[in-house]
Formats: C-alpha cells, structure tokens, sequence
C-alpha cells in the first residue's frame, strides 16, 4: 500500500487529507515567544484575526525528521510499505530537507527494512504543493504503481501553475520568500502584484490596478494556460477573505467554462504569516513550455 505524506503547507482541507488518508508533518511558528504546531494548536482565523495587532512577524521553522518518522511508524502499522512525501519547494522552507533527512535516518535504523520511501521537491508553495498532493492521490486511487506516482511527480512538478495575488508585499519581503521584491515599488493606488513560482522561489510576474483586473488576469491567464488533459479540477487559496476566493469560482466557470472540481481552501497559519492578509491564489496543471 502507498502512503502519501506532505508537510502543512500543502494547505489542504481537513476533508480531502481524511479522504485520502494524507499524512502531514506540521511546520512550526512562534509568535510573541510562543511556538505553535500550524494548524494544530492554532487556527488559521484566529491566526488572520491577530496579525494585524502583532508588531513582530512570526517565525515559522520545518518539520522534523522525527514529525515524518512518525508519521512512517503509525502507517506500518496499518500495513501500508511504499512512502511518497511531498514537500513545500526547497528554496522556500526547510520541509524537504528535514524529509530527506527523514529517510536517511529511516534505513540507519532498519538497515534491513525493504519499504519504499521517496521524498518529491514539489517546487511549489502552499496549494501548489497541495495541487501535486491530490492529484497523486487521484491516480493512486486510479491504480497507478509506486513507481508511476514518483515519476509523475517528478516529470509533473513544474508544470503546477501558480498565481498568488496579496494586499502588499511586506511580510513576504521580510520572511525572504520572494526574489525579485526590488521590482515592485510600495503599495501605490491599490496596484496588486501578481506571483508564481520560478527557480524554486516566488517572483512577480506582472502588476495590475486593484482586485478585479487581478482576477481577470487569473482567468484569462487560466484560459490561455490550462491543460485540461491534467487539470481535472483547480484550487483556489485565501487567506482571510473568502469573498475574493469565491467571486474568482465563479468567474472560473462563467468566464472559462471549467466544469471540473473548484476547490476553495483557506491558507494555512505558516503560510498565511508570509502572505499576509487579503491573498488570493489559484493553482492548475499548465502545457508543457509555457
């Protein structure tokens, strides 16, 4: 049996985790001297209700080894003997690494052990790791090997399609989780950058003037992009207002005509400290060499 595992940042519902039977290794964050397990001991709402009041921006710190070997542990004992672990992109978080660490220490103490264990680099950040996860858990269900799922991910990663839209770029700037920050000047007549995922880091693809031109960049980009062979349903991300994710749903199936699943699922706590407030994002499959 395959067991899929992922770190918190996937962001994925509590719903789709219980039906797929994922396993996540929470991420941690501090806040005011206080450490928290994302999503475990801290809501994401009660997390965006007090970030406007924090004069620090919390600190988030990966999994460790141990949280995944956990995780290993507690799915033996269920008779599952393949692990496919999904992590948030390298150039973003720790969560790779600490996972590959993992699997290391794994076959230091059972030498003898003949289970599978493969640790994908998603490339992506929050639902766009998340995208990746559920997908594969769909072809898992489709009957696909251990060894068809690694090489999916692997081949697949990069063609996951990010759109991340925020209200400004502060905490993002200040955790370091976006490259070319220099590009954008402030945050001036509600011009609203645009981020997707290049060289295993976020970096602003394009600007636009205020909310609406942002999700009609969204769509149209979606309309140009998609490859519906793969895409079979979207994930549309916020942090604190669902409105935003919602008018983009609808605009996705009066605009698009995408008859697929839409997912609306909030970010999680790690992420949503380096978003920050009013973000809204989308993730799909693209064609290959956009």
């Amino acid at each position: 049996m395959i067991k899929i595992m992922a770190d918190s940042t996937c962001d994925l519902s509590p719903e789709v985790l219980a039906q797929y039977n994922i396993g996540v290794a929470p991420l941690n964050i501090t806040i005011n001297g206080v450490s928290y397990q994302d999503k475990i001991d801290l809501t994401a709402d009660a997390f965006f209700e007090q970030l406007p009041k924090l004069k620090e921006l919390p600190t988030t710190g990966m999994p460790s080894p141990e949280a995944y070997l956990n995780i290993v542990d507690e799915a033996m004992k269920e008779g599952y003997t393949e692990f496919l672990c999904i992590c948030m992109s390298s150039g973003t978080s720790g969560s790779y690494q600490s996972a590959v660490i993992a699997k290391e220490l794994y076959f230091e103490r059972h030498p003898e052990s003949t289970i599978k264990f493969h640790v994908v680099d998603s490339l992506s950040m929050s639902h766009g790791s998340g995208w990746l996860i559920l997908k594969t858990a769909q072809l898992r269900e489709e009957g696909y090997t251990f060894e068809e799922l690694v090489a999916f991910c692997e081949t697949y990663k990069k063609r996951v399609k990010h759109f991340l839209c925020v209200e400004d770029l502060h905490n993002l700037i200040k955790s370091g989780r976006i490259s070319n920050a220099g590009a954008f000047i402030g945050s001036l007549l509600q011009v609203k950058p645009i981020m997707t995922m290049k060289d295993t880091k976020g970096t602003i693809a394009t600007k636009v003037r205020g909310m609406n031109k942002a999700l009609k960049h969204y769509v149209d980009e979606f309309i140009k992009r998609v490859d519906l062979e793969w895409t079979n349903f979207v994930i549309i991300g916020y942090s604190n207002d669902l409105s935003i994710a919602e008018k983009l749903k609808e605009r996705l199936v009066e605009k698009a005509h995408f008859t697929g699943n839409i997912y609306i699922m909030q970010m999680g706590v790690a992420v949503g400290t380096h978003v920050g407030l009013g973000g809204v994002s989308m993730f799909f499959m693209e064609k290959e060499n956009q």
